[in-house]
């Protein structure tokens, strides 16, 4: 019990020292250039960033198995799912070139390299439906994790990115969302294309 307890200390002795050293490099960081979100996080930075997440994500959700089993239909609704809700800032294809995912901070990350490929299931539905603190990743799950079926079908579409099809590119553009004022072109462009007597102003910008 005592050799346990000295364990325990010398973890958390070790964890104070390692956070107050990283502190102390942040605020001389903060002295020399600021913070801003267009630098690039150095090696430290992105080490203990993974290290918490690692920590943050309780070791019941990193083993948990996908429930859903995987389908056509679960690899469309996954492609819509992804177009609407994450391409904004990881682009379509995953590799965050985005004029979002490239200024906050951390940057988007690609999720089609390893260091995303590598998670686990558990671990990406865990990031997806809780988000990550402290980042540009909101947390999107709604209602009880095991009632979050959509989320667990962007696992699924997560694993496809690295195969992803010019065909299934061009398909997500059509459901990436738009403004109120680029829905109304479309609809004026349809009714157009259609006959009907209105002046088109031109299709809307897809971004």
């Amino acid at each position: 019990m005592i050799e346990q307890f000295r364990r325990w200390l010398k973890i958390l002795v070790f964890l104070a020292v390692l956070a107050a050293a990283l502190l102390f490099w942040l605020g001389y960081q903060g002295f020399l250039s600021g913070f801003s979100a267009k630098a690039e996080p150095t090696a430290l930075e992105v080490l203990m960033a993974r290290y918490l997440r690692h920590l943050a994500i309780p070791y019941s959700q990193r083993t948990l198995a996908n429930p859903v089993p995987p389908s056509p239909g679960v690899q469309s609704d996954g492609l819509k799912h992804f177009a609407d809700h994450c391409a904004t800032c990881h682009g379509n294809d995953g590799s965050g070139d985005t004029a979002i995912g490239k200024n906050v901070y951390p940057k988007a990350p690609d999720l089609r390299k390893t260091d995303t490929q590598s998670l686990t299931d558990g671990e990406l539905f865990f990031i997806i439906h809780n988000g990550i603190r402290f980042t540009g990743m909101p947390a999107w799950g709604k209602g009880k994790p095991e009632e979050d079926l959509d989320s667990w079908k962007l696992v699924h579409f997560i694993r496809h990115l690295p195969k992803l099809t010019p065909e299934e590119l061009e398909e997500m553009k059509r459901h990436n969302p738009t403004t109120p004022r680029e829905r109304e072109q479309e609809q004026e462009f349809e009714r157009f294309l259609q006959g009907e007597d209105v002046a088109p102003s031109g299709p809307a910008h897809q971004h």
